[in-house]
């Protein structure tokens, strides 16, 4: 194994919890543990498609993504549970708190992935292999989580190292030290490396560009001159160099609140479409009073029923004072939509609320009472938080093209 070449380098880790979903579930289903188990969404809506795969569902040629009937039909055998996102977002906390036993720097990138910064706990708790063996062992034993680690001296490298080496590896560790770069990351593919997606790839393979090490020898200034700072960023990854430290709040900074709903059939009305934009302004206005925010900018977006074409648009407006109240959001909503929508049929939309500033300070409106307003909707937010958002509806989503019912019983789009 790869040793980090000098201990006043930062020593960084990118834990990976392995097939996250589907691990919660077999810890508490230990009936399952050899059995293949996928998480997926309802069947009987367009969210029945794979959210995660155990390893002995992968081995049956299941992917996540992938359609709920297509994974049955390559294994008929194959445990289904659907998922419940309010529960893995506390295991996923649980797992926080255990890293931040080890270093306080623990900054979480996704719901299964966390970066930690272990440069000052070595004289603790031992070289880098040996705390990643012990976070290992202790989420291992008191969640049923098995995580694998990649350890280097940045984010970036910590992050190939996980998903290139440590994922393959039996220890489910490896460490990918600066100076290895040319040898171990330059021959890999160029899809495998970190921010590089599909469509990226066809770019980097017209170019020629075939693996990491192909990108990291083109001129700066070439890629520069294709996609600007994207260009440096693809290059900088591609050599290794990551600068941004490991912030435990660097997520908590608010620029906007917003909420996107893929609905279950095309809308093909304004009368069907007016309703859900309607919930969804109301969620995010209530998210934004949670929060003691007003917003400037109010923008609506929408995509139309064919996904693999861009298609339907996204437009904004700022108004002439914040606000957080929902009446005032949606007139602004319904202003935009009916200016820009083409007519085309909809499958997904979007509301979001930018520029926040704090609520602490009202204009006041002679002709316009918003302070009754305000405490009315404070309300039925109370209501809301106490009960459940089904608590209090309005009559325009009993209707059938009304999706706020349904929305009340997920997290994130999933069931809870």
């Amino acid at each position: 194994m790869n040793k980090l070449p000098d201990k006043k380098n930062r020593v960084i880790m990118l834990a990976d919890c392995q097939s996250f979903y589907t691990s919660v579930e077999k810890a508490a289903h230990p009936e399952y543990f050899d059995q293949p188990v996928v998480v997926a969404g309802d069947p009987a809506r367009r969210s029945g498609i794979i959210l995660a795969a155990c390893p002995l569902a992968k081995k049956h040629g299941i992917t996540t993504a992938e359609r709920l009937g297509e994974a049955l039909g390559k294994c008929p055998d194959l445990i289904v549970i659907r998922p419940r996102m309010q529960e893995y977002i506390r295991v996923s906390l649980e797992i926080t708190a255990i890293m931040q036993t080890y270093t306080d720097l623990v900054e979480p990138y996704s719901i299964d992935e966390q970066f930690l910064d272990i440069t000052g706990s070595q004289e603790l708790f031992g070289p880098p292999e040996e705390i990643a063996r012990s976070l290992q062992e202790k989420i291992l034993k008191d969640t049923g989580i098995y995580i694998r680690v990649g350890i280097s001296e940045n984010k970036v490298l910590a992050k190939m190292a996980c998903d290139n080496y440590a994922k393959k590896k039996p220890s489910g560790i490896w460490t990918l030290a600066a100076n290895d770069i040319e040898a171990m990351l330059w021959p890999l593919p160029i899809h495998q490396m970190f921010m590089v997606g599909s469509r990226m790839t066809k770019h980097l393979t017209r170019m020629g560009i075939h693996t990491i090490g192909d990108l990291a020898k083109v001129p700066l200034s070439r890629l520069r001159a294709k996609w600007g700072v994207n260009g440096e960023v693809l290059w900088m990854i591609a050599n290794g160099k990551d600068y941004s430290p490991v912030k435990p709040n660097t997520h908590n900074t608010q620029k906007g609140i917003g909420h996107q709903m893929t609905l279950p059939y095309d809308y093909c009305t304004l009368e069907e479409i007016r309703i859900p934009l309607l919930e969804l302004t109301e969620l995010v206005c209530q998210r934004t009073r949670r929060k003691g925010f007003m917003g400037y900018v109010v923008s609506v977006g929408c995509r139309g029923a064919n996904f693999n074409k861009s298609t339907g648009f996204h437009r904004q407006k700022k108004l002439a004072e914040p606000t957080n109240l929902t009446s005032e959001v949606y007139q602004t909503v319904m202003s935009l939509f009916t200016k820009h929508w083409n007519g085309a049929p909809i499958r997904s939309i979007g509301v979001s609320l930018t520029d926040l500033v704090s609520d602490q300070i009202v204009q006041l409106d002679l002709f316009h009472d918003r302070e009754r307003e305000l405490a009315l909707e404070k309300a039925a937010d109370q209501i809301k938080l106490k009960y459940g958002n089904a608590a209090i509806m309005r009559a325009s989503s009993l209707q059938a093209a009304g999706q706020a019912r349904d929305r009340a019983q997920k997290i994130g789009g999933h069931y809870k």
